[in-house]
């Protein structure tokens, strides 16, 4: 049976994520180097990775694949990073995320779902090259 984590280390990984959504890229990069996995994932399943995508925030994207952040996880909602980074039309983290070896069609709904289903043709011209 695990143990339970300490408020400190809550608050910790709380902040994580929250930098992570910011947009706190030298900060988050720094904790990175440090050892923070790279895959941390919070209670619903998301990513670093993923929250980073979602908030529209290529720089930390860029930071967490370079220190191994997987482009293929999936939340508990079925929602990865790229079909998130479609989701908001930021077509610097699709380029990313893909050039980083995200499936187009992982997840539900997946990218090309998503961008479909918004009628992102933009990002529809994107998954196409993939």
């Amino acid at each position: 049976m695990a143990e339970e984590m300490d408020a400190e280390t809550i608050a910790y990984a709380h902040r994580m994520f929250d930098l992570a959504r910011s947009g706190g890229t030298e900060e988050l990069a720094g904790h990175l180097g440090q050892g923070l996995p790279a895959n941390l994932t919070n209670d619903q399943g998301d990513t670093l990775l993923i929250l980073a995508a979602y908030h529209n925030h290529p720089p930390t994207v860029a930071a967490l694949i370079a220190h191994g952040a997987d482009p293929a996880r999936v939340n508990d909602r079925g929602q990865t990073a790229l079909a998130a980074a479609v989701f908001r039309r930021c077509a610097e983290t699709v380029r990313m995320l893909l050039d980083a070896g995200a499936d187009p069609d992982a997840g539900a709904p997946s990218a090309r779902e998503t961008a479909a289903f918004y009628g992102l043709s933009e990002m529809n011209d994107l998954l196409r090259g993939a």
